[in-house]
């Protein structure tokens, strides 16, 4: 590397996080921009494939992540009104034997604080808060952005990571608001002492129904009970934090089998989103600024790996500055050729699981009897490709 850049990261998310530890770790001086008072993430599950548990090995934070995950013994999709087990896939020493690594679960406000902290303990790193990115302009020596108070800052470059409704993506795109997908997400969180013991499970267990799914599982070492409902719906409201219609979810449910139910009634509060993504793109930079996570590639819920791939994002993000030695609009062209296949294939993929999991009639019964026989690939099979991950240190070869 010539000399270290300062990079700007809008955006203060898992993503943001990630992208900023990974530069700094690469000698680059990184001021991340949020625009919330406070640096944080609101409460829900997040499942981590062996592929992520890759990064954190590079990243040196698997202790730290091991300290707050909990590790499900196997991940399973029941029929929502029958009750019956479609597929079962063992994990624990299976996904070990398989990938080298290990299938998690993880509280997402705590991952968010491994990656916090980890920002917080390095010294070329600068966290600012209370700072909105609302417009930037470029040339060839660098990048000014203006915050929403009238400040500017000036940097080498810059890295969107503010999320599905970037606002980077669209001065770099331009493509418009997110698509959105008919799909609604009620999320919430229980105590352990407060779930009865018939309806506890360690296991990943998603009920698949008509337009419709719960799944369930353990978070905090055990500690705590992640619910998310799913279900089609033309409501829309942008944002992870509005509160949901307990009406419509408990009608949404009504032909659901009796343990369902109980769980759901379990719950007096609901934080509801809509599930949105994109078209894959082949191109999300523009000289010097480029986007991460979310704001590149936003995918649907139903793969899990919303935020491990932000996470691969930011590895591939450094080792590209590293081998163009710090050439930034070489080094951001590399990254997305690097990333575009691989992310655009989750997408896709993702919308395709739903599909399957929301299976209704005769796909109902196909899908049931494909899986329940063995002799269709499910789980761990299927999915080798994402869950192999990649592998750092050979992207450039």
């Amino acid at each position: 590397m010539a000399q270290p850049l300062n990079l700007l990261v809008a955006g203060g998310g898992i993503g943001g996080l990630a992208a900023a530890y990974v530069l700094a770790r690469g000698g680059h001086r990184v001021t991340v921009l949020e625009q919330s008072a406070a640096f944080g993430e609101i409460g829900a599950g997040i499942q981590l494939g062996p592929n992520i548990f890759k990064m954190f090995e590079y990243l040196g934070l698997t202790e730290a992540v091991s300290r707050v995950a909990f590790f499900p013994p196997g991940l399973g999709m029941n029929d929502v009104r029958t009750g019956e087990k479609v597929v079962r896939v063992p994990l624990g020493d299976t996904a070990l034997a398989a990938y080298g690594y290990p299938y998690g679960v993880i509280y997402r406000a705590d991952l968010h604080q491994v990656f916090l902290d980890a920002c917080r303990a390095s010294p070329n790193v600068t966290l600012r808060t209370s700072s909105k990115v609302e417009s930037f302009e470029q040339d060839g020596a660098g990048v000014r952005v203006h915050l929403a108070g009238g400040e500017a800052l000036q940097g080498d470059a810059m890295i969107g990571a503010d999320g599905l409704w970037s606002h980077t993506r669209e001065a770099v795109v331009g493509d418009g608001k997110p698509r959105v997908s008919g799909h609604i997400a009620y999320r919430a969180v229980l105590k352990r002492e407060d779930v009865p013991s018939h309806l506890w499970s360690d296991d990943v267990l998603l009920w698949g129904g008509e337009k419709t799914h719960l799944v369930h599982y353990p978070l905090r070492r055990g500690e705590l009970f992640n619910l998310v409902a799913v279900f089609h719906s033309n409501k829309y409201d942008e944002g992870w934090n509005t509160f949901g219609d307990t009406a419509e979810l408990n009608e949404r449910f009504a032909q659901a089998v009796p343990q369902v139910r109980e769980l759901l009634g379990k719950i007096e509060t609901w934080r509801m989103w809509v599930l949105c993504d994109r078209e894959p793109v082949k191109n999300w930079s523009d000289r010097r600024v480029t986007l991460l996570g979310d704001a590149a590639h936003p995918m649907l819920q139903y793969l899990a790996q919303g935020a491990g791939q932000a996470i691969e994002d930011a590895v591939v993000l450094g080792e590209a500055l590293r081998v163009t030695q710090g050439h930034v609009e070489d080094a951001f062209l590399k990254y997305q050729q690097a990333r575009y296949l691989r992310t655009g294939r989750v997408q896709l993929t993702a919308r395709f699981y739903g599909d399957i999991y929301h299976a209704a009639g005769v796909q109902r019964e196909l899908r049931n009897r494909m899986f329940q026989s063995g002799t269709e690939s499910a789980g761990f099979a299927g999915l080798k490709w994402m869950y192999e991950g990649i592998d750092p240190q050979r992207l450039f070869d």
